[in-house]
């Protein structure tokens, strides 16, 4: 959780002081190895954001510190995270469609939003296994969840739960998944596509 406050003392010479909250608890503790820019040195009633840890010594202090205007390295603005929600479900409405027209049997709609629906679900859950040290999901199940067509649920758990958001790693896999699944389901309107699914779905 991050939490808005004010430079109310620096010094220069030293590289730290100290911030005063916005919500009127006590000053914290800052090191300039905690800002994000660091190209320039913070000024006295600057406004600031930062999340809370403890330092070696147990005390308080600011991390991952940034000035009004910045953003974290990953961070999505809102609007970003808006757009994500609105392409998921423009996407699920492709399907729906496709499925109206004829072009796509109902059980491919069926597919996505069932999935979907299990991949929020694995997303809530995991993030509140994260909260209370519980059994957490394997990354790897939840990457198999979207490459399977529960990709539309996961973004938008991403989005509205921020969770899985912001590592790197994983969203590269992720992304991975989509373009993927993607890929497989533009297949589906190819003859060679049409050909198999009906087999499939005929077995």
């Amino acid at each position: 959780m991050r939490t808005k406050g004010k430079i109310t003392h620096w010094n220069e010479e030293k590289g730290y002081d100290f911030i005063t909250p916005s919500t009127g608890a006590k000053q914290v503790f800052v090191n300039i190895s905690a800002f994000r820019n660091r190209s320039e040195p913070p000024t006295i009633d600057q406004l600031v954001e930062f999340a809370l840890s403890t330092d070696k010594q147990g005390r308080p202090c600011a991390v991952r510190v940034t000035r009004a205007g910045e953003r974290l390295p990953g961070e999505i603005k809102r609007n970003d995270r808006y757009l994500y929600v609105v392409d998921a479900g423009l996407f699920l409405l492709l399907v729906a469609a496709s499925v109206a027209v004829g072009r796509l049997p109902p059980e491919i709609l069926l597919l996505y939003m069932g999935a979907s629906l299990v991949t929020y679900f694995m997303y809530f859950w995991d993030k509140s296994a994260a909260r209370t040290g519980a059994w957490r999901t394997q990354e790897i199940t939840l990457h198999l969840l979207s490459l399977l067509g529960g990709w539309p649920g996961a973004l938008i758990a991403q989005q509205t739960l921020r969770h899985k958001s912001r590592k790197a790693s994983f969203r590269a896999v992720f992304w991975l998944t989509v373009l993927v699944n993607c890929g497989l389901f533009i297949w589906l309107f190819t003859p060679s596509g049409s050909e198999l699914l009906r087999r499939i779905l005929a077995a």
